[in-house]
């Protein structure tokens, strides 16, 4: 038998469901809503041995937790997941839609290709699972969705059309929702994250990593760990009169 070490955590009692949580800033939530006491469901597109090792440090926080591997840009693997998740776990409180890509390009030489695996993987998945999630929540009458969108998808950016356009569709997605669920205790907002310092972005030079923390009023990159107490805050009840709003996680990067 499990035995919850959060028994005083802010998502004690909560089951959390996060796409795309096997590195980065999904993993470091999926480990911070553990710690906060939530269940923990996650899926991963391949990385079946990362997803082992994040199952066994959610069970040592003392939680349950499970992997689903998964397509997060299809529509059937989305629906049999919540099917599952529901099942093995009796509800779904909390929703991350993590799971994302980058194929940057000019836009005059972008493919077609690159245009429609970012739109899928990115905002597409989301329509997936918020779809899936949907009447389980509803019937509930409670329910927390988190979209992960970025500094980009507010502002734009040169050469991430792609990526820019799925992200900013994150924030659309996440306040019409809000507007569509609210009346059913069904809550949806977006995390805008700057530059945070993931193995994506430790692929930089130093010199590059240099020139965007002289950008950053808080002179440095976020961590994974910044952006998941954000998500955090948002998945508790401490946020409980807070819907459809977009937090900017970016160290006053983007005013």
């Amino acid at each position: 038998m499990l035995v919850n070490r959060s028994d005083m955590g802010l998502l004690t009692g909560k089951t959390a469901l996060v796409t795309g949580a096997t590195r980065g800033i999904g993993r470091a939530i999926a480990l911070k809503f553990a710690a906060e006491g939530a269940s923990i469901a996650f899926t991963y597109r391949s990385q079946h041995e990362a997803a082992e090792s994040l199952v066994a440090e959610l069970e040592a926080l003392g939680v349950k937790a499970k992997a689903y591997a998964s397509d997060a840009a299809s529509f059937e693997d989305a629906h049999k997941v919540v099917e599952d998740v529901k099942s093995g776990f009796g509800r779904i409180d909390i929703l991350v839609n993590n799971a994302g890509i980058t194929k940057d390009g000019l836009m005059m030489r972008m493919s077609e290709a690159q245009w429609d695996a970012v739109i899928n993987v990115n905002l597409k998945s989301a329509f997936n699972f918020i779809h899936a999630v949907t009447p389980v929540m509803a019937k509930q009458r409670s329910g927390s969705i988190i979209n992960m969108s970025s500094v980009v998808g507010v502002s734009g950016n040169a050469g991430q059309c792609n990526y820019s356009a799925s992200k900013a569709g994150m924030i659309g997605l996440a306040k019409s929702i809000a507007q569509e669920l609210g009346s059913r205790g069904v809550r949806a907002n977006a995390i805008a994250p700057g530059f945070i310092i993931t193995d994506m972005t430790n692929q930089l030079s130093e010199e590059v990593k240099a020139e965007w923390a002289k950008r950053i009023p808080l002179r440095r990159g976020g961590t994974p760990e910044d952006v998941a107490n954000i998500a955090t805050f948002l998945a508790s009840d401490m946020s409980s009169y807070v819907t459809g709003q977009v937090i900017q996680v970016d160290g006053g990067m983007n005013m």
